[in-house]
């Protein structure tokens, strides 16, 4: 066996141990233990599903709108998860940084995977929900993975990105709670993108060029109702449509160009 497969090897173990201890870790201590991942996003999806739908009437006349805001919450969940364990993933493991001498990356990657399996532990009961509700299935269903895809890469970018931020300003932290309070009421999540276009369709427009709005509104429209309004379908511009694509792929351009120049620096940082 070769050094090279014998390093790779020895990475895809690291990795894989990072990712058991990350996810036992998290829950440690805990009564109901791993059933929390699965717990959290339903609670809160109740207690939305109570205010906007029930006594607000959001998402009136929409297809499925209960399950497809249980959809987006579990996603939105994922996208804050993923980026805010890999911010954090440099620094919590500065000790092993300083220690042993290994790919940084693979810290970062460490967080979002494990992220991911919350995600696709979710995912199944979001699945069954849409059963119970009726939905139809679909060829279009068969989309659904490149979906995610999508949001994975664009989540691992920001995080790459935050992790080597977090490392030398811990300002970083409190900035990206704030930016994420903003793009969650940004994003149609809790309210139909309906709303908005009867209100303002430029504005409407705006919101579909975010990534995470145009992935959520792609999820949503493979798996719940055709009816539901994407960015490729709502904006008439080819360019302005491949907006959002363009944003996740310069993200992870620079995002790993900057990772690349500063891991030098971690283990006198951390």
């Amino acid at each position: 066996m070769s050094l090279k497969n014998i390093i790779s090897r020895r990475n895809r173990i690291l990795l894989r141990e990072l990712v058991v201890t990350d996810f036992k870790l998290r829950y440690q201590g805990s009564v109901l233990g791993y059933l929390w991942s699965l717990l959290k996003p339903l609670m809160l999806f109740a207690i939305l599903y109570v205010v906007f739908i029930h006594f607000m009437r959001f998402g009136s006349g929409q297809d499925h709108f209960a399950v497809q805001l249980l959809l987006g919450i579990v996603m939105w969940t994922f996208f804050i998860e993923a980026t805010s364990q890999g911010m954090q993933a440099i620094v919590a493991r500065g000790d092993l940084i300083r220690k042993i001498n290994f790919p940084k990356y693979i810290i970062v990657i460490s967080g979002t995977i494990s992220a991911l399996i919350n995600l696709c532990l979710n995912l199944f009961v979001v699945f069954i929900f849409i059963l119970i509700n009726g939905v139809t299935v679909q060829w279009s269903w068969l989309l659904f993975p490149l979906v995610i895809i999508e949001l994975y890469v664009f989540a691992l970018a920001i995080a790459f990105l935050l992790a080597a931020l977090y490392v030398r300003f811990r300002d970083i932290g409190h900035i990206w709670d704030v930016l994420l309070q903003g793009v969650f009421y940004a994003t149609p999540i809790i309210y139909p993108l309906s709303m908005v276009i009867s209100v303002n369709m430029s504005a409407a427009k705006v919101l579909l060029l975010n990534p995470v709005a145009q992935i959520i509104q792609d999820a949503r429209y493979a798996t719940i109702s055709h009816s539901v309004t994407t960015t490729w379908s709502f904006i008439d511009s080819v360019y302005l449509k491949a907006i959002p694509i363009i944003i996740v792929v310069l993200a992870i351009v620079f995002a790993v160009y900057y990772f690349k120049k500063n891991q030098r620096y971690f283990a006198e940082n951390v």
